[in-house]
């Protein structure tokens, strides 16, 4: 059964020239444990597409569905405990926070969680994605690649089903997006789906497959 899934997912945008419709029936399903690459160009709706998948943005027509439940028309407090539940973001920026630690930055997330041993969780994944030096220094002090590790880690520390990754290896070298690439690779061997929006032809190395986004329509 598909962790993730749209149906028909169509978007549209208002503006004062008239009516952009940025995705025409998108039907997308990934299964737990799967790594897929987006690719497509500029414009192609791909970030409409991620907004849509990680219940950032609703579709105006279509279904989203997470494990089988219909979530398009969840409020926004709803949307937002599912996202918290399920879903972890990578970004290409990093958006690392510059006076924290990178174990203070892994738990970010569940800063205002109760539960005792986040910190010990936060510290696992650092040295799950080889950090185990890097725990205590600040995002200066790290290079592209170690804050990257740091930003996998963080989308990691809800213990999430889906992982959505934006241009993650946009910023990096070709080696170091290569060791990123392979981080995620290891992430799906615990069952956890991988979404990646990338230009980086190197990811369809390590994807279980690709999938093209053209003006908004997608193609496999």
């Amino acid at each position: 059964m598909p962790v993730l899934e749209t149906q028909g997912v169509v978007k549209r945008y208002e503006s004062g020239a008239g009516t952009l419709t940025a995705l025409k029936g998108i039907d997308f399903a990934i299964e737990p444990g799967e790594f897929v690459s987006i690719m497509g160009p500029s414009g192609s709706g791909k970030s409409t597409l991620l907004n849509i998948l990680g219940l950032l943005d609703v579709p105006s027509e279509g279904r989203v569905l997470l494990d089988d439940e219909d979530v398009t028309d969840l409020t926004d407090r709803r949307r937002t405990h599912e996202r918290h539940r399920t879903i972890g973001f990578v970004f290409q920026q990093f958006y690392l926070l510059p006076t924290l630690t990178a174990v203070e930055n892994v738990t970010v997330p569940r800063m205002f969680d109760r539960e005792s041993g986040i910190e010990e969780t936060a510290r696992d994944l650092l040295e799950r994605v080889g950090l185990s030096d890097r725990m205590d220094h600040r995002p200066t002090e790290l290079s592209g690649g170690q804050k990257q590790r740091v930003a996998i880690a963080r989308s990691l520390i809800n213990d999430p089903r889906v992982v959505l990754a934006d241009e993650p290896t946009g910023n990096l070298d070709r080696e170091t997006g290569e060791q990123i690439l392979e981080e995620f690779t290891r992430v799906t061997e615990d069952g956890v789906a991988v979404i990646a929006v990338t230009h980086d032809e190197q990811v369809n190395d390590y994807v279980d497959r690709t999938v093209e986004l053209v003006d908004g329509v997608m193609t496999t």
